[in-house]
């Protein structure tokens, strides 16, 4: 089995040529700060929208080293943190506005990804969540009575034979699936829209690590960038900016891959149109079936390391690779005995109340896009196009929505935000355990712990 090295995605295609690190001071009209998927699509936007306008990207690694590059291949519409709390602050028709472009994004990366001619392995099957226990089917039910209350949601309830039909998952009690959804390869879609932005005249340093970012300056260990506006685009790695230690709370996420599966294993699993699956566990899974015939499979693993220190080329505790491989055969006990290929991890930004934000500050001229909690893949691509109406001044549709210029208090400072991380999620974990037991409720364990988190 491979460990680490940066991720299933990036092995698969090969590990793009390293691009020139910053040559020395420089002066742009825009300068960006992390080439991953957010900051790539502000750079393509704004080049669409004003060719004119020099714009750089200036990334520590490489285009795709962190999360965009790791991830589980989610394109879904998902609304970080849940459309509810942007009903209680701006209403129900902006909740439903925002989830209407939520919706539509999914096939602006779509229709991105044909249009400039990357292969990303795409796949518009859905999302497809199943309920294993008595206390997750009750979920599953509310959350679908709830999800069907509001417009564009498009979601349906499936009863265990109709479920097992589409995905036969061991034990399935109840699912839920809606259209808005799609499996990616991850890697490819981010190496493609950096060459895309290139061709557009998007100059991208690499190996550059940007210390500080400040008014209309960026100081990194090749030079200084001056510009009138700067993105940061930095998500899970926002934490080792300067002054931003506590701004968002770096969560690692894990996955592992199977070897490629016998047609014999997928025509009794039947998962055969690109659905993303997940379920309705507190400490919850996500998986797709790849181009290639895997199952990638993926968790939280050990979520949070001391001090927000984030991890290098993601390696893997043996501990969460057992335990993914636990659920991928608790799951589909035909893939006992397929060999476990790959194992990695990644980063992603979570803020203190779980909600994604972008925004503009007009003092400084700092933008900012990120907070995704994992549900980036698709919200990047509305976030890119926002922060490119924000800096071009345009008011439309996109820079109404409730997300932008959302703002959070800050983490609270060590030991207190490991104990808590750890002491939640360990809460979750018991909670699983207890409703895989039998329990027929949610455990109040998980309840307290989501008001604690800020996730109820």
């Amino acid at each position: 089995m491979l460990n680490g090295h940066v991720s299933h995605w990036w092995q698969q295609v090969g590990v793009p040529a390293p691009r020139p690190e910053l040559p020395g001071d420089l002066t742009v009209d825009v300068a960006i700060v992390g080439a991953g998927y957010t900051g790539l699509w502000t750079a393509y936007y704004l080049k669409r929208a004003r060719p004119g306008l020099r714009v750089a990207i200036i990334e520590q690694r490489h285009a795709g080293y962190g999360a965009s590059g790791r991830n589980g291949g989610w394109l879904t519409n998902s609304i970080t943190g849940g459309r509810e709390q942007y009903e209680r602050t701006h209403g129900r028709d902006a909740a439903e506005r925002f989830q209407r472009a939520m919706n539509d994004t999914v096939d602006e990366v779509i229709r991105v990804a044909a249009a400039e001619g990357i292969d990303a392995d795409i796949a518009k099957g859905g999302e497809f969540t199943v309920a294993l226990t008595p206390a997750q089917e009750g979920r599953i039910r509310a959350f679908a009575a709830s999800e069907q209350s509001w417009a564009h949601t498009d979601l349906a309830l499936l009863e265990a034979a109709e479920a097992t039909a589409a995905i036969s998952v061991m034990g399935t009690r109840a699912a839920v699936w809606h259209p808005h959804a799609a499996r990616i390869q991850p890697a490819r879609l981010v190496a493609g829209l950096a060459t895309a932005v290139e061709r557009l005249g998007v100059e991208i340093y690499e190996r550059t690590t940007v210390a500080e970012i400040a008014p209309g300056r960026l100081r990194t260990d090749h030079g200084t960038v001056v510009a009138e506006h700067i993105v940061r685009a930095t998500e899970g790695f926002t934490a080792n900016l300067k002054g931003l230690h506590r701004l968002w709370l770096p969560m690692n996420s894990s996955l592992i891959a199977t070897e490629p599966l016998p047609a014999e294993v997928w025509d009794e699993l039947r998962w055969s149109r690109g659905e993303v699956l997940g379920d309705m566990a507190h400490v919850y899974m996500y998986a797709q079936r790849t181009a290639d015939d895997r199952i990638a499979i993926g968790g939280r693993g050990v979520p949070y390391r001391y001090g927000s220190r984030t991890d290098t080329d993601g390696q893997t505790p043996l501990s969460t690779v057992r335990t993914l491989t636990e659920i991928l055969h608790r799951f589909f006990p035909a893939t006992v005995g397929a060999t476990i290929d790959h194992a990695w991890s990644g980063v992603l930004g979570v803020p203190r109340d779980w909600a994604a934000t972008v925004g503009l500050d007009r003092r400084t001229g700092i933008a900012w896009g990120g907070g995704y909690v994992g549900t980036g893949v698709t919200a990047t691509n509305l976030a890119g196009r926002t922060i490119a109406d924000l800096l071009l001044d345009e008011r439309t549709e996109l820079t109404g929505l409730p997300w932008v210029d959302h703002r959070v208090r800050r983490w609270e400072p060590e030991p207190l935000r490991w104990i808590a991380t750890k002491g939640l999620y360990a809460a979750y974990g018991m909670a699983d355990r207890a409703e895989y037991a039998g329990r027929a409720s949610t455990s109040p364990i998980a309840r307290i712990a989501d008001v604690i988190t800020g996730r109820h």
